[in-house]
């Protein structure tokens, strides 16, 4: 399968953006997907996830109550909409995918979880 991320960009501080991760090449519906991030100075750390069939999702603590995960699976995208944004959101945001049997299982959490990855969409927040 093959993913493509967008929708970032510059945002101020208490802002929001909505990243998508469209996928092509695969059965979508058979993927767990989860969402990345990296900036110069830090490891790739997880953010959320959300299992195949869209009913189970997980996310990092920074950024709990904060973003919010979801896909349709018949438009083969997934999303993260991301509110309350704070400088120290500041990266370069992957989307992931691999495949899973289990349609609630959405506790894959580390880089080595994942197969697939997204070309990555750069996201600034501003003080």
């Amino acid at each position: 399968v093959q993913l493509q991320a967008s929708g970032g960009g510059l945002v101020q501080a208490g802002g929001s953006l909505r990243l998508s991760c469209a996928a092509s090449g695969g059965t979508f519906s058979s993927y767990a997907v989860g969402w990345f991030r990296q900036d110069p100075k830090n490891e790739r750390e997880f953010v959320a996830a959300i299992g195949r069939s869209g009913r189970g999702t997980n996310y990092a603590g920074s950024v709990k109550e904060r973003f919010t995960i979801s896909r349709d699976n018949a438009k083969n995208t997934v999303w993260l909409q991301m509110n309350s944004l704070k400088p120290e959101d500041t990266a370069v945001y992957y989307c992931a995918a691999r495949y899973t049997r289990y349609s609630n299982r959405y506790d894959y959490t580390g880089s080595d979880d994942y197969d697939y990855w997204g070309q990555g969409t750069q996201v600034t927040v501003s003080s």
